[in-house]
């Protein structure tokens, strides 16, 4: 059999999977591809296996693989799965070691086991690929997280065992003592947390992550409301922080997309910037402080247009964070237009397709410039 028949076959087998109701994506008939590239396609255990560990992604996933598995191969029956994992080591199984009679065996507690719990395999998936119930999960999960950025030196200062002379205590100390020189009075500079700015592109092309990213936005706000502020892009600039300051993130997201008028719709990235930096971000908003943008880069204007208002941008804030679902994945490439112009005025570029993404976002945010 020729690489390209191979290629039809596993595809065929995908196609399969996905009638049955398993999410075979693009990307996971890739992984499986090239798994079996790399085992012994002629052991009929080596092709279960490969297609088992890529193309399946929850444990209902695994009695419809098995079957489909059967039904496409011949009527063969597949390997069998690995025992069920006792209560106190309950997980996903990936692996187990693989049966001299061409079938598989449980990992002894002996053994090194290779497992995942649900809430790590769930940290990894993509958020436009989750089922209600995943849903549900990732939004508490967002819930407790708490984006905050690095302290600056503030201009104001405090009494500090260490530090610089401290003048007006100094002399303060002295005339209650008639004039005569006593200990030093010493002081440090007290820091200031950097503000933090939230761009969020709502259109349609950013509808799958649209929920996940304005919870993300909605904890930063709770944390810190007075240095928080959110904005929504499309075709035109919304201003979000008031409505995402209530407490309950459900009634949160219902009060902004009461006020986003252009939700799901186009995306003129460089026309909503122009009017932040007009607006807010150059009477101080933006400032010295971090400004994220979520969008995916795509830009129905010129993109000279966003080129220009990112060079704006990159003056006046202390950094720039550009966070892009489809850069965690696989062969991904910044090619798109809008990209590729705000590319050389980015800080940093980063991923943002699941829980597992934003979770490093958070750190990225906190980070001061090395």
């Amino acid at each position: 059999m020729t690489s390209g028949d191979l290629v039809g076959v596993l595809v065929g087998f995908a196609r399969t999977l996905r009638n049955a109701g398993v999410r075979a994506t693009g990307e996971r008939v890739e992984a499986m591809v090239a798994a079996v590239g790399a085992l012994d396609v002629t052991r009929p255990e080596d092709a279960y296996w490969a297609g088992r560990l890529t193309l399946c992604g929850e444990p209902d996933d695994l009695p419809v693989y098995d079957a489909a598995f059967a039904a496409y191969f011949g009527g063969r029956a597949p390997p069998r799965p690995p025992a069920a994992v006792p209560a106190k080591r309950r997980g996903v199984a990936l692996f187990a070691r693989a049966d001299p009679n061409g079938g598989t065996a449980a990992v002894g507690d002996d053994d090194l086991a290779v497992a995942a719990s649900p809430a790590e395999v769930l940290r990894r998936r993509d958020l436009a690929l989750l089922s209600t119930a995943e849903r549900d999960e990732v939004r508490r999960l967002v819930a407790l997280l708490a984006p905050a950025t690095a302290a600056r030196p503030g201009r104001r200062h405090r009494p500090s065992p260490v530090g610089g002379v401290d003048p007006p205590r100094t002399v303060r100390r002295m005339l209650r003592h008639l004039g005569e020189p006593t200990r030093l009075a010493r002081r440090e500079r007290r820091d200031k947390p950097r503000r933090l700015v939230l761009l969020l592109d709502v259109s349609g092309s950013m509808a799958p992550y649209a929920d996940a990213l304005l919870r993300f936005a909605h904890a930063a706000v709770r944390r810190r409301p007075t240095l928080t502020e959110a904005f929504t892009l499309g075709t035109r600039l919304t201003r979000v922080t008031r409505a995402l300051r209530h407490r309950d993130p459900d009634a949160a997201l219902r009060a902004a997309g009461e006020a986003i008028p252009d939700w799901h719709g186009g995306t003129r990235l460089a026309d909503s910037l122009k009017a932040f930096l007009d607006r807010w971000g150059q009477r101080g908003t933006a400032r010295g402080a971090v400004v994220v943008l979520f969008s995916d880069g795509w830009e129905r204007g010129d993109p000279a247009l966003l080129a220009a208002q990112m060079a704006r941008l990159s003056r006046l804030a202390y950094r720039v964070v550009w966070v892009n679902p489809h850069r965690g994945k696989p062969g991904y490439e910044p090619l798109v237009a809008g990209m590729a112009a705000a590319l050389p005025y980015l800080d940093d570029f980063v991923a943002g397709h699941s829980l597992a993404a934003l979770e490093d976002l958070v750190r990225v945010i906190s980070r001061s410039k090395p």
